[in-house]
């Protein structure tokens, strides 16, 4: 499962506090990301895991973040995954 979060510049330190020192959270891949390519001040954050660990993850973030979804999650998801492929194209060059 992915879960995408949108969380205001002020309060990303505590919440990645909070989501990396909870024990099934922590195990998910959990990532931030600066909004600014989407012209939004704050971060997106990323969680891919299991229905639980996201469920969880929301449940905690639910007085810092809000969850991202519709046309805005289709646009960060496209960001990320474009992202995700240029770094591993440009990784697969060391082993050739």
């Amino acid at each position: 499962m992915e879960l995408i979060l949108f969380v205001e510049k002020a309060s990303a330190d505590k919440l990645k506090e909070i989501l990396l020192k909870d024990d099934l959270v922590s195990r998910a891949n959990v990532l931030f990301k600066d909004a600014k390519p989407l012209e939004k001040e704050g971060y997106y954050v990323r969680i891919l895991g299991s229905e639980e660990q996201c469920r969880r993850a929301l449940e905690l973030a639910k007085d810092l973040a809000e969850e991202v979804s519709g046309e805005e999650k289709e646009r960060v998801l496209k960001l990320l995954r474009s992202e995700d492929e240029e770094m591993l194209s440009g990784f697969s060059g060391v082993f050739q």
